[in-house]
């Protein structure tokens, strides 16, 4: 295995906290002994990234020990190529041309000494710094929830004001920042080249947002090493982001621990924040994928509470708080967040109507995926009806402010409500 040596990567990046051990930019080894372990630096280049997919049997870029902190950069999707000046044309050329890989540029992997196939990789979350802007994009006619009602696409790159937090969707309209990695993971056992697109029981390109800062991934390890890559940043995402995109950016520092936990066994990746814990279930079928999210959930909650599965069963609906992850992503998402404390009881509302403070859409059919195609077409419509927003105003801003909350959820009726917060219109000019 190779530790970062094979050239003189030259890092144009300065990374927060962190300071070179020596002039020998080859080196990964730093000096910073503020996080937990060895620290590493690990630069978004060309020989560090893959475009597009994943491969079990990739050379790794960086080899640490279990417990050691790895601080890497990001890049862009595409290799960098979807950048401001880019026109939507261009950005989709970028997907036509390159048939069966994904868009997301993804650093590593990296190599964890000890891990095995059966143990559990912990991935926890120190820091994350963006750059300076992000972009929000459908492309028009493919991919997303609704390709064939937006035969036409938008681009929108946006300024990151990470000193308030905020991006400037439209004027009067600003998006709370909260940047995740939208793509997490390990190598899958299966070898051969695969699509970055799919998330599964590898992690992958979850698009779950809890995952941000201070939060923790236990994900199985599928094969020798781990082999750990991350891609796909983003600095905000709606729970849907319908339009294939959430405010998508790079990373100038992606500031992670990892620890090969040998006595936790997991089937499927959970997170965990400091209040709660997060399960999840994928599938092209929303249907199925909410089937999965609930066993993994139930399984969870048995553990945790020390109780049958059919009492946790009974129990997931009153502390249990689910919400369409995405849908865009070949393989839909639902998560579940837990609570740690035992006492606590009870899950954010679903409306059924618009509230003061929620603009409200609730979809209900037999098939989930009816009902999601409904609630957020739902709230398209009345964005454009009730603030004047355009087609694809509309459709990009739900994608990356909206929060799909999933409500009953029986073989005859399944619910979804989709709200909007009416704080996101900090004037009346909007």
């Amino acid at each position: 295995m190779i530790k970062m040596t094979r050239t003189r990567w030259a890092i144009a990046t300065a990374f927060s906290g962190a300071v070179l051990a020596s002039s020998a930019i080859g080196q990964s080894l730093t000096t910073a002994s503020s996080f937990p372990g060895k620290t590493h630096l690990l630069p978004a280049t060309l020989e560090t990234t893959q475009w597009g997919w994943f491969d079990n049997a990739q050379p790794p870029v960086l080899t640490v020990d279990s417990g050691d902190t790895v601080v890497m950069e990001t890049m862009m999707h595409s290799h960098n190529q979807v950048i401001p000046g880019k026109t939507i044309e261009e950005l989709k050329k970028l997907r036509t041309d390159n048939p069966g890989r994904g868009p997301h540029t993804l650093t590593g992997p990296i190599y964890v000494n000890g891990a095995e196939p059966g143990d559990v990789l912990k991935v926890k979350i120190n820091r994350i710094v963006p750059r300076a802007y992000g972009t929000n994009f459908n492309i028009p006619g493919m991919f997303g929830q609704f390709p064939k009602d937006f035969q036409d696409g938008q681009v929108k790159y946006l300024y990151l004001d990470m000193e308030r937090k905020v991006a400037e969707f439209l004027p009067g309209i600003e998006i709370p920042l909260k940047p995740f990695p939208g793509t997490i993971g390990v190598a899958r056992a299966e070898p051969g080249r695969y699509s970055s697109v799919p998330p599964g029981e590898y992690g992958g390109n979850m698009d779950i947002r809890e995952l941000q800062a201070g939060a923790t991934l236990y994900v199985p390890v599928w094969v020798k090493g781990g082999l750990l890559w991350s891609g796909d940043s983003h600095a905000a995402q709606g729970n849907g982001e319908v339009n294939l995109t959430a405010i998508e950016t790079a990373y100038k520092e992606l500031n992670v621990t990892v620890e090969v936990v040998k006595t936790m066994k997991l089937d499927m990746p959970r997170i965990e924040t400091p209040t709660h814990w997060v399960t999840m279930g994928f599938d092209k079928d929303l249907n199925l994928a909410w089937d999965n999210a609930k066993a993994q959930t139930v399984k969870y909650l048995a553990e945790q509470r020390k109780i049958t599965p059919d009492a946790a069963a009974k129990l997931m609906p009153t502390v249990s708080d689910c919400r369409v992850s995405q849908v865009v992503n070949i393989k839909k998402g639902i998560h579940c967040t837990n609570p740690k404390n035992l006492k606590a009881k009870g899950i954010e509302p679903r409306p059924m109507t618009e509230t003061k403070d929620l603009f409200v859409s609730v979809g209900t059919d037999a098939d989930a995926n009816k009902a999601m195609d409904m609630a957020s077409m739902g709230m398209i419509e009345q964005l454009q009806a009730k603030k004047g927003l355009s087609r694809l105003d509309a459709y990009g801003l739900v994608s990356v402010g909206m929060d799909c909350r999933v409500g009953e959820m029986t073989d005859a009726k399944k619910s979804i409500h989709c709200v909007v917060p009416k704080s996101l219109w900090v004037n009346k000019k909007a």
